[in-house]
Order: structure tokens, then C-alpha cells, then sequence
């Protein structure tokens, strides 16, 4: 039926009777009239009528990627610091946290060795060795400072970038350490000594810390490419590789426990393994 000049309808010669008017439109809702009772002959105007828009369901489903929890769960662990001071960017204390992409092991990587504390216990350390005339070679002065602090930022650098973000994503494997925080003071010592040889893959299951120990003889070896003539021996090369294998054990023994007790920003909810 169309409407007049005027949009309007209009229903002529209708017998008495009563009548309803029902008016309907696609995503609008129905009006329906009351009983119209007209008697024969008798001529009745409806007021306006104005339809409101019908309810509608709309579903919205947000999915949230293993990567983008990953990199949520790095960004905290960034902000985490032994006395609000030093550095604690590689303990998870999610025990099932995403595992990391090759890009966030290197962000990570990169995080912490431009960390300032960082490199202000670098300056330290070669202040240190030059006291004690640790690699005479470099001799003493500002230029031996220069080449004591510039070895041992390089040696730093170089060897956190290999065992926490070349070698993992070569390997598939986790940098991190994963706190434990369960069962006897015996069995966590043991997990925390045993993580500088066993880590945890991207998968999830546990493999040979490939990563670490490949990383740490790697440094020690490429070290040799820039400290002095005399100090380049395949002894020096061999013993630094154990000393940082055997520094990630002792690390993760206070990362077990006593760390988890002074760092600030850990999630309330970041306990460790669950107990079984």
C-alpha cells in the first residue's frame, strides 16, 4: 500500500467493526494499536507514530596471541629489582609463563646490558682489576682503565647477547630462570644448581642448557680477540668458561632464595611452581 502526497495512509471504506493497525520495519521495533472501534460511517486519525530502533546482540571475542602475553609478561619482568636497585630482568616467577620469541630474547638481551646499573658495576669491576693489576697488559692510567672497562663491558655484552639470545633461539630455549618456591630447602638448592644445565625449552619440557654453556665458552673464546697479547691463553679461555657457568649456578642460588623476598614490582600473583 503507498501513502498520499503527504506520507500518510489512509483506509477508506471500512465496514464497522474494530480493527488493530500493526506497523512493522526491518531492524525497527512493532508498533501494535489498541482495539479501534469504529461505527459505520465514522472517520478516526491515529496520532504520530514513531518506531525506535530494535534491540540488537552484538558479540565481541577477543583473542589474545601467546606472543602478546609473552611480551606483557617481559615488560614486567623488566621492572623488577633486587632493592629497588639492581637488576633482576631474567627470573620468572611465573612458573608456566609464555615462552619468549627470538625478538623479545633479544629485547630482553639488549635491555640489560644498556641497563646503567649495568654498566656502573662494569666500572666498578675495572676500577677493581686495575687496583689490583689484573690484566697487566693493558698497563694502568686512564688508558688502562679505558681497556680494563672496555673489555669487560664487551665481555658482558657479548656473552648475555650469545647464552640469552643467540644461542636460545637457535635452541628453541628459555633464557630465564624459573623460580621455584616449592618443596624442601634441599630439592629447591638443587633445581636452582641444576638450572645452569638444564633450562626449559620453548616448548616447555626440559632440555641441556645448551644455550648457557655454549654462550658462556663462546664470550670467554671471542674475549681473546681483544684483550692483550699476553693475557690470550687457551687456559684463560677454559677457566673464564667455567667461572661463568659456575657465577649461573651461584646466581641462581639467590634467585631461589633471597631474591624473590627484596626485588619490587613482582605481581602479587607470580608464586613459582604450584604445588601438586
Amino acid at each position: 500500500m503507498l501513502s498520499n502526497e503527504k506520507g500518510e495512509f489512509v483506509f477508506e471504506h471500512l465496514p464497522a467493526g474494530s480493527f488493530r493497525v500493526a506497523v512493522r520495519s526491518k531492524g525497527m521495533e512493532t508498533f501494535a494499536s489498541n482495539d479501534i472501534v469504529l461505527p459505520a460511517g465514522r472517520r478516526f486519525e491515529l496520532p504520530l507514530i514513531e518506531l525506535p530502533f530494535a534491540p540488537t546482540n552484538t558479540e565481541v571475542q577477543v583473542v589474545v596471541t601467546e606472543e602478546a602475553i609473552a611480551q606483557e609478561q617481559m615488560k614486567a619482568e623488566e621492572k623488577q629489582r633486587i632493592l629497588g636497585i639492581l637488576p633482576n630482568f631474567y627470573t620468572s616467577y611465573i612458573w608456566n609463563a609464555a615462552p619468549l620469541r627470538p625478538k623479545q630474547k633479544f629485547e630482553l638481551s639488549l635491555k640489560s646490558v644498556t641497563d646503567p646499573v649495568a654498566i656502573a658495576a662494569v666500572a666498578v669491576s675495572a676500577g677493581i682489576e686495575q687496583a689490583n693489576n689484573t690484566f697487566p697488559g693493558y698497563g694502568q692510567g686512564a688508558e688502562g682503565y679505558a681497556k680494563r672497562f672496555g673489555a669487560g663491558y664487551a665481555d658482558r655484552t657479548i656473552g648475555r647477547l650469545l647464552s640469552s639470545a643467540v644461542f636460545p633461539s637457535i635452541f628453541r630455549q628459555d633464557p630465564r630462570y624459573f623460580y621455584r618456591g616449592t618443596g624442601s630447602i634441599k630439592s629447591r638448592a638443587l633445581y636452582a644448581i641444576g638450572s645452569a644445565l638444564i633450562c626449559k625449552g620453548d616448548n616447555g619440557e626440559l632440555q641441556p642448557n645448551y644455550s648457557h654453556v655454549l654462550g658462556n665458552f663462546a664470550a670467554a673464546g671471542i674475549s681473546n680477540l681483544y684483550r692483550a697479547q699476553e693475557d690470550r691463553t687457551a687456559s684463560l679461555t677454559i677457566r673464564n668458561g667455567f667461572i661463568l657457568t659456575a657465577g649461573n649456578a651461584a646466581t641462581n642460588l639467590i634467585r631461589e632464595f633471597i631474591s624473590r623476598k627484596i626485588s619490587s614490582n613482582v605481581p602479587s600473583y607470580a608464586q613459582g611452581k604450584p604445588l601438586e
